[in-house]
């Protein structure tokens, strides 16, 4: 299945695609490219041997940078080895969601790095269960804000709202920066392969309540953060991104938090740079993740 976006369009693209591993697929794009007057310019690929499945993602552009072209259509090739792929221009800016609680440091290190150009998105909405004012330190800048607080008797509810401003304002990814509510399965069904979550431990750790706090009772010597794709099983999402950071029994609770919030925001902001570069393949239970 195809993602193109149609019309003419700004080089360099991104061909991204999986499929059953068998000989001739890189010789197929490589003439595929070739015979439309496109150039590589980058290119990575993954035979998985336990899966049977064979990840690729190219970028390309013109030969001649002055022709106008536009992406070509490319399923007769992904027909022939029965690919799911997609088609975008690298300045193409998904239209991101984001969703969070109290703690705010996720979300204003998001809008901090799509500010600087260092995430190619656009924030199409910040939803979050406490009212404005707890983020009054923050400029949103007119990104429209959905105070949404969450109840036992309002939490359906509040879910459809939820997905009717993901389908109202076009976005493609959801982000839930320490948002602090578990997604149903319905919703999180809806937004398969495009909500990422970022969870406060290297997964699989402490769960529950005050994890840092755990942590010190434990006398953990490491401490990190996991940001994964949402799923129906909790916290147990194919894992995009991953970080730890050394600590002493000298660190009391209030300092590993602190450097737990350090943690979560560099893991989460990379796994939505990969996202957004179109770096992440969904293989199953893990992902194939081509880094830059």
């Amino acid at each position: 299945m195809a993602a193109t976006i149609d019309g003419p369009t700004m080089y360099p693209a991104v061909l991204t695609l999986s499929c059953r591993n068998r000989p001739g697929i890189v010789g197929a794009v490589g003439n595929f490219l070739h015979e439309h007057g496109l150039d590589i310019r980058e290119a990575q690929q993954f035979d998985d041997r336990a899966s049977g499945q064979f990840f690729m993602r190219v970028v390309f552009a013109p030969v001649d940078p002055a022709r106008c072209l536009t992406l070509p259509e490319f399923s007769p090739v992904a027909d022939d080895f029965g690919m799911d792929w997609a088609m975008t221009p690298v300045s193409h800016r998904p239209r991101t969601m984001i969703l969070v609680s109290r703690f705010d440091h996720c979300l204003v290190d998001l809008l901090y790095r799509q500010r600087t150009g260092e995430l190619p998105m656009e924030t199409a909405g910040i939803i979050a269960n406490h009212p404005r004012d707890t983020y009054a330190h923050l400029d949103l800048d007119g990104i429209p804000f959905h105070y949404m607080p969450v109840t036992a008797g309002t939490k359906m509810e509040q879910e459809t709202e939820i997905w009717r401003l993901v389908r109202a304002s076009g976005a493609e990814l959801v982000i839930l920066a320490r948002y602090m509510q578990v997604l149903s399965d319905a919703l999180v069904a809806k937004l398969a392969g495009r909500c990422i979550n970022i969870h406060h431990s290297f997964l699989p750790g402490f769960k529950g309540a005050k994890p840092y706090h755990q942590a010190y009772a434990r006398g953990v010597k490491l401490i990190g953060a996991t940001a994964h794709y949402v799923t129906s099983a909790l916290d147990e999402g194919p894992i995009i991104e991953q970080d730890v950071e050394r600590i002493s029994h000298g660190d009391t609770p209030e300092v590993l938090v602190r450097k737990g919030r350090d943690i979560e925001r560099r893991v989460l902001a990379r796994a939505v740079l990969h996202h957004l570069e179109r770096r992440v393949f969904i293989s199953g239970s893990k992902t194939v993740v081509f880094a830059g």
